[in-house]
């Protein structure tokens, strides 16, 4: 089969490798029908994130059933499976408090495992990782399930990290798909007010499509005590969705005293935590790993409603052929983000 590599910085390659195979009788064998690429790949690809050469790519992909291991009992061949990010056993007590990213014996896509920028992924637990979708699902509506496996699971966390509640007002630190699909959750939560903050116009109209009632340019030195000001002494959630010392700091910035960050954002750039700060205002910082499959059958039955359609984070589609070309548009920011179609 054909699967993308990491074979050095910016050196994304397309490999052939033998077809997975079952090894557990737990496992899977799912062919993928789409992927996506995500800007955490983007962290290794940059040189920001330590990997090995060869490393496989892809945490974010959807596809169908082709085989099953003997004890498999939930799903069957031709499912059509939601893949959250990351696989867990389902039974560990991680698991058990609804934490599966920090599943022991679970792992996420990519690296030695196998990537879902693929045609195929062999899945350890399927039971407890891969969620079927018992419905016809044409191409438009297997792109708008393509982003709960993770970017719209880790919005949506970051608004029940942050403590958003209905009626309530919440401040969404980034622009990026993650901090997007924060704004479409907090909507979905019933905020009255979701102020988006980010770096990009184009962006910042997807902010408001998804129900941004007010934008703001992260790098204006106004923004802070404008929303300060205009929250009548800050907001009592906020989600931060970048991973970037400027956007922790503003986020503490635009809190309330008593108020709550929830962060999302990888910190591959955050250097440090000023707890004093924290003390002082009385402002909580809860920060964590989405547990996507926890999330995952509430949001898939959203989109099967019509309730949800997180979809147009998607700005761009290439063939897994030409997936060197996804990670060059998402690097330079013409994309936010791109499905790959094996």
């Amino acid at each position: 089969m054909k699967a993308t590599v990491l074979r050095g910085v910016g050196d994304i390659e397309l490999v052939e490798l033998p077809d997975p195979v079952l090894r557990e009788p737990t496992d899977a064998l799912v062919r993928v029908r789409l992927a996506a690429v995500c800007g955490s790949d983007l962290w290794p690809y940059r040189g920001q994130e330590s990997f090995t050469p060869g490393d496989r790519m892809g945490h974010e992909w959807i596809g169908t059933v082709e085989e099953t291991g003997p004890e498999v009992v939930g799903l069957r061949k031709g499912d059509l499976v939601v893949a959250p990010f990351a696989f867990a056993d389902g039974r560990c007590p991680a698991c058990r408090e609804d934490v599966p990213t920090s599943c022991r014996r679970g792992g996420f896509w990519g690296g030695a495992n196998d990537g879902g920028q693929a045609e195929a992924v062999r899945v350890p637990f399927a039971d407890a990782t891969l969620v079927p979708v018992r419905a016809d699902v044409d191409d438009d509506l297997a792109r708008r399930l393509l982003p709960l496996t993770d970017v719209m699971a880790t919005g949506h966390h970051a608004t029940v990290l942050a403590g958003v509640v209905r009626g309530g007002t919440i401040v969404v630190i980034g622009d990026g798909a993650v901090g997007l699909c924060a704004v479409l959750a907090a909507r979905r939560a019933g905020a009255e007010r979701i102020i988006s903050v980010g770096r990009h116009p184009n962006r910042a109209s997807l902010a408001r499509r998804f129900g941004a009632t007010d934008t703001y340019h992260a790098d204006d030195p106004q923004t802070a005590p404008l929303i300060v000001e205009r929250t009548a002494g800050g907001a009592a959630s906020v989600a931060e969705c970048v991973g970037a010392q400027s956007a922790l700091d503003l986020a503490l910035a635009v809190a309330r005293p008593g108020g709550t960050i929830g962060s999302v954002g990888v910190p591959n750039g955050i250097t440090g935590v000023n707890l004093y700060r924290f003390f002082r205002a009385n402002v909580g910082l809860r920060a964590g790993v989405a547990p996507a499959r926890v999330y995952l059958d509430a949001l898939i039955a959203d989109v099967l409603a019509d309730r949800l359609d997180p979809s147009p984070v998607f700005t761009a589609e290439t063939t897994l052929a030409d997936i060197a070309d996804a990670y060059r548009a998402m690097d330079a920011r013409k994309a936010i983000k791109v499905v790959v179609r094996p």
